[in-house]
């Protein structure tokens, strides 16, 4: 993704400034694997902290068991643990993964906060070996910043 391609999508987002909740992000994920080919999984998943435990959002990509996923388990796992932004330009070279499809090589997962309350994150996952450059990461921060703004 170039540069010029990242700050097109991210200039795109207000084109979804009446949307809010489940809608919004349905529109998200639609519109994230429409735009960047290389995104192949792309899906949202929700803190419950009672349960200490991610809930899957809306996602586009194969069907996932993981529909509840541990704290600290995976890389969705341990971002919910961290708040912080976790690439993995290789899965299998990663211990503590856990595999969607067998097709999935990369996988970058950027936490959302409300405030300073972590309250959930946005998976992608790829068919590609490190495909994720400094625009995806920015990218991706500007959308978790607008959908948890609109929550």
């Amino acid at each position: 993704m170039e540069q010029r391609v990242s700050q097109t999508l991210i200039n795109e987002l207000g084109k979804f400034d009446t949307f809010r909740g489940v809608e919004l992000q349905e529109a998200i994920v639609k519109w994230l694997d429409e735009n960047v080919n290389y995104y192949n999984w792309t899906g949202f998943y929700f803190m419950n902290d009672q349960k200490q435990q991610l809930e899957i959002g809306p996602y586009v990509g194969a069907y996932t068991d993981h529909t509840v996923i541990p704290y600290g388990r995976g890389i969705c796992g341990q971002v919910a643990v961290s708040g912080q932004t976790f690439e993995v330009p290789d899965v299998h070279a990663q211990e503590n993964y856990l595999a969607c499809s067998l097709e999935t090589k990369s996988e970058i997962v950027v936490p959302i906060y409300k405030g300073e309350k972590l309250i959930g994150q946005i998976d992608i996952d790829s068919h590609e070996l490190a495909p994720f450059t400094a625009e995806d990461h920015a990218l991706l921060e500007a959308v978790t910043n607008f959908v948890a703004d609109r929550l």
